[in-house]
């Protein structure tokens, strides 16, 4: 050991003993006890058969989605909500999920049918709908979280569409979006 190493050693108190976990109980528990990724696994495998179950083609998510005591609910940030959504929809970014935020939004009604969509439910690729790599679309995250927060009564939009396809509302107008509609013959 170098004369500088055992200088700061002896003056912090510290020996090689000390830096051991035994010596030290407070290393073997969890630095982040509400983080919990292996809970998350196991909450991720529980809902992917429930999740394919519940994926709707277009039409029959937008009628259900549209009908009385639903909540179509956008998950995206606040500025791309604003800036379009589903016309009816409700926004609370996922980021700000929490149980008292889901209970303001969505009620006491566990058991009230939820409706969820994402960027990656349409082709368009433009502002407000920027694609995210598959793997992280939105819709996934939000369909674990809304079951795990005991919500699970979840429906998702299944496949992808282009935005001139849904009533959309917003900034963006729908003309500039039926630009980018491949046009189809009658």
């Amino acid at each position: 050991m170098t004369a500088p190493m055992f200088a700061l050693m002896t003056a912090t108190g510290a020996s090689a003993q000390d830096q051991t976990p035994q010596a030290q109980p407070d290393l073997l528990e969890s630095p982040a006890p509400q983080i919990d990724y292996p809970a998350f696994v196991e909450l991720t495998a529980e809902v992917a058969e429930l999740r394919e179950q519940r994926l709707l083609p277009k039409d029959e998510f937008l009628e259900r989605a549209l009908a009385d005591g639903a909540l179509l609910l956008d998950t995206r940030s606040a500025a791309a909500f604003e800036m379009g959504h589903i016309e009816g929809a409700v926004n609370l970014p996922f980021s700000d999920f929490t149980q008292d935020k889901l209970l303001k939004v969505i009620g006491e009604n566990k058991d009230r049918p939820i409706y969820i969509y994402c960027n990656n439910n349409f082709r368009d690729d433009i502002p407000p709908i920027r694609l995210k790599a598959a793997p992280l679309a939105l819709n996934i995250p939000t369909f674990i979280n809304l079951v795990g927060y005991g919500y699970a009564n979840v429906w998702e939009l299944d496949g992808v569409t282009h935005i001139a396809e849904v009533p959309w509302t917003g900034e963006r107008q729908l003309a500039q979006l039926r630009v980018v509609t491949p046009q189809t013959t009658p």
